[in-house]
């Protein structure tokens, strides 16, 4: 009681009272709001993440998309520089030997059926594919020396040309069995055409044995 008859005859400080007490509540009433509101947003959110936990996966998928492709955009951008530092010559496709066989066959091949066609060091893995990712980077860039390919622009045979130059070692016999495995398991014929050994008549032969003649 006498507190309050001080503060009466007071009123400065009654006042300077009120406006304490006034600030404090509405300092706690908003410190329970924020609470309570981080509160709801803490629960809407692991609802939401519950609901849409499918459409949040994919989200993150299409994340680490993006984030690979920047990679690629980035290491595209280190060649580029890389390249235009550089010097480039063409050179040719095939060696003298090769060229020489490379003539003979598409002679032959366009004797024999014109709607047929001659390619030559066709890397594997443009006519080839395998949902194991391991195995077809196991002979993408792998090539064969020549490729029959038929009206329907499909390879059929691959022949190899054992020149001169052919690489001798376990390492190249490794690299040639990982090819006809490939080649066979596609269902694709495999030859070799051997420097000194493989005579026009025979791949002639050879061609005619291979590619179907030309319906008149």
């Amino acid at each position: 009681m006498e507190t309050v008859n001080f503060l009466l005859d007071r009123p400065v400080a009654l006042v300077v009272v009120l406006m304490v007490g006034a600030l404090i509540g509405v300092a706690f009433e908003r410190a329970v709001a924020s609470a309570d509101a981080a509160k709801r947003k803490a629960y809407w959110r692991g609802r939401n993440a519950q609901r849409f936990g499918k459409k949040s996966a994919g989200l993150r998928k299409i994340e680490a998309a993006e984030r690979g492709q920047a990679i690629r955009s980035d290491m595209a951008a280190d060649q580029l520089k890389i390249v235009s530092r550089a010097k480039f010559t063409s050179r040719s496709l095939l060696n003298k030997s090769e060229a020489k066989v490379f003539e003979a066959l598409d002679k032959a091949v366009i004797t024999r059926n014109p709607k047929w066609q001659v390619m030559a060091q066709v890397s594997l893995g443009e006519f080839l594919a395998s949902p194991d990712k391991d195995a077809f980077f196991a002979v993408n860039s792998k090539r064969v020396d020549f490729a029959l390919m038929d009206e329907r622009c499909r390879v059929v045979h691959a022949l190899e040309y054992q020149g001169s130059g052919h690489h001798t070692g376990a390492s190249a016999a490794a690299r040639d069995a990982v090819k006809k495995e490939a080649l066979r398991k596609a269902g694709i014929g495999y030859h070799e055409v051997v420097a000194g050994h493989t005579t026009p008549s025979e791949l002639r032969a050879l061609v005619d044995r291979l590619v179907p003649a030309m319906d008149v």
